[in-house]
């Protein structure tokens, strides 16, 4: 009965989805491991990492190693809209067609249709209007440095900007400055960049100390939650930590060392987890990368679990390198880079 559902909803909605069980595959198909014949060089996508949705309801795909920007359509039309699949960085003032970009890492948008885009190794944050269209850089110069903390984003530097995001009342986004280790805070109404966690130095931060006098290994991505706490993803550090209301940074999940084990707490294992994401009842989704799984962290009884991959949820899936996760609209959207391909779930809380 709920995969009858699931497959009314996605001919409703999206056309173009195929089916497997309770995981939808939104751009691209089956692999012939999971009884479909689709190819991953056969899509539309190089090395996708993030997605993010328009007020409208289309998918922005941004791609890391493929270099170009994508639109989805609710209809399930995916349209190239920007980049040359060059490394390279051109077209702030102009259309977002003409720009290019260097591994891009991945987008956000504001409820008014404005898109940001982590240009990572262009050491930057890049906007696309809604209005115009014009993309213009908003955050970074373009070279790598350490720079700008209490001064405007436009001058300040960064190394290696892996990703951003949006705090929940979008007025603040959070950049995981990741050679810098550090993450920063951007305040889109003052312009001001700070840093909310981690001295510069690389280590385990000691549980309980201040997040901003605390080492990080490698802050890979940073979200905020309804309450004002800061998670953050380790890819090296293979752990989430949390950076409590009092300014606190605790490790939450993982034990440091790279495997795979669903548990309580640190008796848990990651292997090079590089995103994550919140739902509204604030539990923790994490792109296990190595792993080839998605795993979700219930910050109540503080367990994590595998919900996608190695056999889990839909055993039909196999993941290479997921790298994104984004929750919309009561799915959990999957970019399932290896593959080139997105997929999306219902993730029950």
């Amino acid at each position: 009965m709920r995969t009858s559902v699931l497959l009314l909803i996605a001919l409703l909605v999206c056309p173009v989805v195929a089916m497997a069980g309770e995981a939808e595959v939104v751009v691209g198909g089956l692999l012939r491991a999971e009884g479909g014949t689709w190819s991953p060089d056969a899509g539309p996508l190089a090395s996708p990492f993030g997605v993010d949705f328009a007020p409208n309801g289309d998918m922005w795909i941004v791609e890391l190693e493929g270099g170009r920007v994508h639109r989805m359509e609710l209809g399930g039309n995916v349209r190239h809209v920007g980049g040359d699949g060059s490394k390279s960085y051109r077209g702030d003032g102009g259309p977002l067609m003409q720009a290019t970009f260097n591994g891009m890492h991945n987008c956000v948008t504001t409820k008014n249709g404005d898109l940001y885009i982590a240009d990572s190794w262009n050491h930057c944050i890049r906007k696309v209007a809604a209005d115009a269209g014009i993309i213009t850089t908003v955050a970074g110069t373009g070279e790598k440095g350490f720079s700008g903390d209490g001064e405007p984003a436009k001058a300040a530097t960064f190394d290696f900007v892996m990703c951003i995001m949006l705090n929940p009342t979008q007025d603040r986004m959070l950049i995981s400055d990741l050679n810098n280790r550090r993450v920063r805070s951007f305040d889109l109404k003052t312009g001001i960049v700070t840093t909310v966690a981690g001295n510069g130095s690389k280590g385990v931060p000691t549980d309980g100390s201040a997040a901003i006098d605390s080492p990080l290994v490698d802050p890979r991505a940073a979200v905020e939650d309804a309450q004002g706490q800061l998670w953050i993803l380790e890819r090296g550090g293979h752990a989430l930590r949390l950076v409590r209301s009092d300014g606190t940074i605790h490790t939450i999940a993982g034990n440091g060392k790279s495997g795979f084990a669903d548990g309580v707490g640190v008796a848990s294992q990651f292997g090079s987890p590089k995103h994550l994401c919140l739902d509204p009842q604030g539990n923790v989704y994490i792109a296990d990368d190595q792993n080839g799984a998605i795993r979700r962290y219930d910050p109540k009884t503080q367990t994590v679990t595998t919900i996608l991959g190695r056999g889990f949820g839909d055993a039909t899936i196999r993941l290479k390198n997921p790298h994104g996760v984004t929750w919309h609209a009561g799915w959990l959207y999957v970019v399932d880079m290896g593959h080139n391909r997105i997929l999306r779930i219902r993730a029950e809380p």
